[in-house]
């Protein structure tokens, strides 16, 4: 067993999927689960309101797995639901830990002391945050060659507005790896892709991807796929191989340019 994977293997808020994965890319799934632990009595919401979006990113695990296992790549997960922590925040975000989802009040959340807080970080934020470091730094320290994706979903309404893209790349001013992703993608010719949309790193989601790649240079993009397009096993089948040969042309297309350097 890796070294860096042995810290981690016993707790329950970071996960792995092919932790001895050969691929250049790394993977993430900040919003893996809609696990609520019990201390936390469901944080005052029904069992149907964690089925929906607000608590995770419904699909996005089982691609990622999948992906992850056509690449040969590993895949970093985190296993407690975002309306517990969001993984993907800053400690300093206003919806870190939110008091309220899209339109739903979350009641477990409101009102927490100082050490409620520091205890969530330490069960949640910090161990998925430390395990994505600790896998980063074995691979460079190796010299291996390590690029980032973040894979995520979107719901198709949101606040009553409809999102028409079937699959959005999210990317700052870095486009070593996004622009070759999205050439791949729209060069498929059947799909509807949006370039920071849904969202953007002006929306505050791109914190894993800035703490864990660009801190390294390391080039990277996050990908949301909307949730009804993967919303069964064959959906998920489908956007994994199109997620898995997309990221194969860019990476093509990244080694080309380097060759010509």
């Amino acid at each position: 067993m890796a070294a860096w994977l042995a810290r981690f293997e016993a707790l329950d808020a970071v996960g792995f999927s092919n932790p001895d994965g050969k691929s250049a890319f790394v993977l993430t799934c900040d919003h893996a689960s809609n696990h609520v632990p019990p201390q936390y009595g469901m944080l005052g919401l029904t069992a149907d309101d964690l089925l929906r979006h607000i608590a995770w990113d419904p699909g996005a695990l089982a691609v990622a797995r999948l992906v992850a296992a056509k690449l040969d790549a590993t895949l970093v997960e985190a296993r407690i639901s975002r309306l517990v922590i969001d993984c993907n925040r800053s400690l300093d975000a206003p919806d870190l830990i939110a008091e309220i989802s899209e339109s739903t009040p979350i009641p477990g959340n409101v009102g927490l002391s100082q050490s409620e807080r520091e205890a969530r970080i330490r069960h949640t934020w910090k161990p998925y945050h430390d395990a994505v470091e600790a896998l980063i730094k074995a691979r460079l320290s190796e010299g291996r060659d390590t690029r980032l994706i973040s894979i995520h979903s979107f719901s198709p309404i949101y606040k009553g507005v409809a999102r028409p893209w079937q699959v959005g790349v999210v990317h700052d001013e870095d486009t070593r790896l996004a622009a070759p992703l999205i050439e791949a993608l729209k060069a498929n010719g059947e799909l509807r892709v949006g370039v920071n949309e849904p969202y953007s790193p002006a929306d505050r989601v791109y914190f894993t991807l800035e703490r864990h790649a660009r801190s390294h240079g390391l080039p990277c993009a996050m990908i949301e796929i909307r949730n009804d397009e993967i919303a069964d096993a064959a959906g998920e089948e489908k956007w994994a191989a199109i997620l898995a040969e997309a990221i194969t042309s860019a990476h093509r297309s990244m080694e080309m340019k380097l060759e010509l350097r």
